[in-house]
């Protein structure tokens, strides 16, 4: 049927015409007719990437494909198999980490399929029978009961105090109370529509009837499934560095082989002896391990999220969460508990809070009882285990009178129910009648501007008398300051009487009523929540609260969290709709909290910061977060109240759907990002002093040889004597003021704050330690020179990881030994080192000859000047950087 009709602006009967039906159902033959028109009420699957796809797209990175072509090149022409081998093992092996990854991503649509009931009770020809799900059509008329999941998208005909919950759809934490009557405006979000009842939500109290206006795709859950395959996957800022990292590793190597090569020619070289030594040099100038590094870097960081509830579906997703500069976050199980609590009370003329309420006083015992009397919960007992069923608002008055020493099997034994008038949206009342020893009674609960008016007694110290101008003021007063703190507000009366009454009506069972108090309840936020926003904003990230409850109560979670300071952070739904994207854009920085949203307002929250340039996380659990969840830079998914679609699609998910886990995340992340980028500088300035070696030596062949480095020394030391000393600077504990600095800007440079002029000078110094045990080895003879320069290398860069694990700290003041995993590596790395010398069958592969006591000691001493050396520059530019700072 047509999309852009508006059923819940029309009369029930219009609806039955538009739609072509009766109230008796469509007959068969055009319910059959229907499906072949409009196909099955089913979402349909996306396009799945097979296996192969997967691993093939993990070769489109240049450096890979650098790397390849080195392999072919040392394995075909230099007929070096042992470097061949070393590059690919580097290369698969990053391959087939990403697949394992990505191979578990797209799961959404297949878990939104499973949202549906199977079955669904229909009017066919007048009779009511049960049919699959995925063969409902427009037309169709449905009956739902409490506990059904809603099959298709459909206009209510009928309802008998239908309540349905729609929090995974709409955000609202409380059940949505249907009508039938059409409502007047056109632009209402789904959760203002109450006339309708959406495919995915459950039916949780109440029956009714429906006539279905959308299947499939076309539904609201249809269109979410549209919108996740239509958003986008944005690169992590980690990507995007290591990505603009290769661009200049890249570029930088085809130059400088390209004067390598040109000065050879000139020298008089011969052409495979100078092709040789340039794929030596683009072997040295490329850090094969950096990807395998970084990614078991993440690794590591997952495994420790995963300790404290934060479970990574993507590795980079680690680093950038700690990147994140604005957590758009869902209200409902997210920031609050997700639970229906009573917070305050108003009884004998005070307002007081819940807990101060005394189990002891009569009047309050009165009152406890009347609102778990007038309640329609239920106890659901298996073996020990006991839990409340009903509507969120009836379970918390029954959970409260239970916390304050009522029984509720003992309260209903002892007044027993013997009639009843339901709850009526017209009426916004609730009674029911008890036969108790001391009488016959009843209880009546509901909106305060209604119940009051049915009242001219009250209860004071549980004795009746009459009620006065000054009693409605004080009633009302309470109400608005109850109403203020955004509590749901229900006022509870009672009425003595002298028997059962034969027929129960309106007029005789809601009118002379004695009031008993009022009962405040909210949703309350979780204490974890209010110290995670405090730490964020310390942290210098902007939380977000979206939510698809209204106005009043989004402000006052928002305001209690911290998230909000006055209402005109506060904007609607409805107000967004009205907003162009370039206004939005422009004015988006002025809200942080968002009430009574749709799916598509997320979206364009999201969007609107990541047009500002900023890092977004959101979180969330529900349906209809999903296409916000996958549109953000990172989306966090609830692991127990989330639907398996928001967990689909997120990046992380949190295993105790707790706020405050985000806080361990990002603390995480951005010790990670620091630590990668301590093992980028770590690598890069030790390939910079491999290529400064090579480079010095082809310039200056009078001085140098042809072969003062094979290219298997190099990759022995980028494999070895690199990536174990790598891995343990990703070891290294956080600074402790991590959380004290503001999110790092997305768009500096990978190499900002010294850390690309550091790379250079250590890269150059290094180099030139090398290049001095080379001269110093040449003395002897040809190969000592070479062996030296090798042993020369390895060491140096074993002790120049030390040198790494700050940028401003001197490795003395961190303390030697406060990073074992480092101290484990510099040992291993240097025994694999020395055993190459040592080791005669070693020696032909490596070619390499055994060293005396004397030239050890000059290794060793040229090695360990690294240390002193760096050292002295760091004094140097702490000093300038404090005066800067001064």
């Amino acid at each position: 049927m047509d999309n852009g009709m508006c059923f819940h602006t029309m009369e029930a009967e219009e609806v039955i015409r538009v739609l072509q039906s009766r109230p008796e159902g469509l007959t068969d033959a055009e319910a059959g007719e229907r499906f072949g028109k409009y196909g099955a009420n089913a979402l349909e699957e996306g396009k799945k990437r097979t296996l192969p796809a997967m691993f093939l797209e993990q070769f489109k990175n240049f450096m890979v494909i650098v790397l390849l072509v080195a392999a072919v090149i040392s394995a075909t022409v230099a007929k070096e198999t042992a470097d061949a081998a070393i590059i690919l093992f580097v290369v698969l092996l990053n391959a087939v980490l990403g697949v394992i990854q990505e191979s578990k991503a797209e799961k959404a649509l297949a878990a939104l399929k499973k949202m549906s009931s199977p079955h669904v009770k229909v009017r066919r020809g007048g009779n009511v029978r049960q049919i699959k799900t995925e063969e409902l059509v427009p037309g169709d008329i449905v009956l739902l009961e409490a506990g059904d999941v809603v099959p298709a998208d459909m206009r209510l005909l009928e309802s008998a105090s239908l309540k349905i919950e729609e929090a995974a759809l709409t955000g609202e934490s409380v059940p949505v109370e249907k009508v039938t009557e059409p409502l007047k405006e056109k632009d209402l979000v789904i959760g203002d529509r109450k006339n309708m009842a959406y495919s995915g939500s459950h039916v949780t109290y109440g029956r009714g009837v429906g006539i279905v206006t959308q299947t499939g795709m076309k539904t609201e859950v249809g269109k979410i499934a549209g919108h996740l395959a239509m958003a986008e996957d944005s690169q992590t800022p980690l990507q995007r560095k290591l990505n603009e990292m290769s661009r200049i590793l890249s570029i930088g190597v085809l130059l400088v082989c390209l004067v390598m090569f040109a000065v050879g020619l000139l020298q008089g070289r011969e052409t495979l002896d100078i092709f040789m030594m340039a794929v030596s040099l683009a072997v040295a100038a490329i850090p094969e391990g950096l990807a395998a590094v970084v990614t078991i870097v993440l690794a590591i960081g997952v495994q420790r999220m995963a300790k404290k509830n934060a479970i990574i579906r993507k590795l980079s997703a680690v680093e950038t969460l700690g990147s994140t500069q604005i957590i758009c976050s869902d209200k409902t199980g997210t920031l609050t508990q997700n639970k229906m609590t009573v917070k305050a009370v108003y009884m004998n003329g005070k307002l007081m809070a819940a807990e101060e309420a005394s189990a002891a006083d009569g009047h309050f015992r009165q009152f406890i009882r009347a609102i778990m009397l007038c309640n329609d919960s239920k106890m659901d007992r298996k073996g020990n285990e006991a839990r409340l069923l009903g509507d969120p608002t009836e379970t918390a008055l029954v959970e409260y009178g239970m916390k304050m020493g009522l029984s509720m099997e003992e309260t209903e034994k002892g007044n027993p129910r013997v009639a009843e008038l339901p709850f009526d949206s017209e009426r916004k009342l609730m009674t029911t009648v008890h036969q108790s020893p001391e009488g016959v009674f009843s209880i009546t609960k509901g909106a305060p501007d209604v119940l009051i008016e049915r009242c001219n007694h009250i209860l004071e110290d549980g004795n009746v008398r009459d009620l006065t101008d000054e009693d409605r003021k004080a009633i009302v007063k309470a109400n608005k300051e109850m109403a203020d703190q955004a509590l749901r507000v229900l006022a509870v009366a009672r009425k003595t009487l002298d028997r059962v009454p034969e027929t129960v009506t309106q007029e005789t069972m809601e009118s002379g009523l004695a009031f008993i108090g009022l009962v405040g309840m909210i949703d309350p936020p979780r204490e974890e929540a209010k110290e995670a926003v405090r730490i964020c904003k310390q942290a210098g990230i902007r939380p977000i609260m979206i939510t698809g409850d209204h106005r009043d109560t989004a402000a006052a979670i928002a305001r209690e969290l911290g998230i909000a300071r006055t209402s005109d952070e506060v904007i609607t739904g409805s107000q967004l709709s009205a907003l162009s994207d370039e206004a939005f854009n422009e004015q988006v920085d002025r809200y942080s909290v968002y009430a009574r949203v749709s799916p598509e307002h997320k979206v364009r929250i999201v969007k609107a910061w990541k047009h500002k340039g900023k890092i977004v996380a959101m979180t969330g659990d529900g349906v209809n977060d999903a296409p916000a969840l996958k549109s953000s830079d990172i989306g966090v998914g609830m692991g127990i109240t989330g639907t398996e679609v928001s967990k689909g699609v997120s990046d992380m998910v949190l295993a105790d759907d707790n706020f405050a886990t985000i806080v361990h995340a990002v603390r995480e992340g951005r010790k990670i990002y620091s630590n990668i980028r301590k093992t980028v500088q770590f690598l890069l300035s030790c390939n910079l002093g491999e290529v400064f070696t090579l480079f010095i030596a082809t310039l200056l062949p009078a001085l140098f040889s042809d072969h003062i480095l094979f290219p298997i020394h190099i990759l022995w030391i980028n494999l070895i004597t690199d990536t174990l000393p790598a891995l343990a600077l990703g070891m290294e504990q956080a600074e402790p003021d991590v959380m004290n600095k503001p999110p790092r800007d997305p768009k500096s440079s990978f190499f900002a704050d010294r850390v690309g002029f550091n790379i250079i000078y250590q890269g150059i110094l290094e180099g030139s330690l090398v290049l001095i045990a080379y001269l110093i080895g040449r003395q002897y003879s040809p190969e000592t020179a070479t062996t030296m320069a090798f042993v020369a290398l390895g060491l140096i860069q074993l002790f120049h990881s030390f040198n790494t694990r700050s940028n401003e700290e001197s490795v003395f003041r961190l303390g030697l030994f406060s990073n074992p995993w480092l101290i484990g590596a510099f040992l291993l790395s240097a025994l694999l080192q020395l055993s190459v010398v040592f080791l005669p069958f070693l020696n032909g592969l490596f070619r390499v000859t055994p060293l005396t006591v004397g030239q050890w000691l000059t290794v060793i001493g040229l090695s360990f000047l690294m240390i002193p050396i760096v050292e002295a520059v760091k004094w140097i530019e702490r000093r300038i950087w404090n005066r800067k700072a001064q």
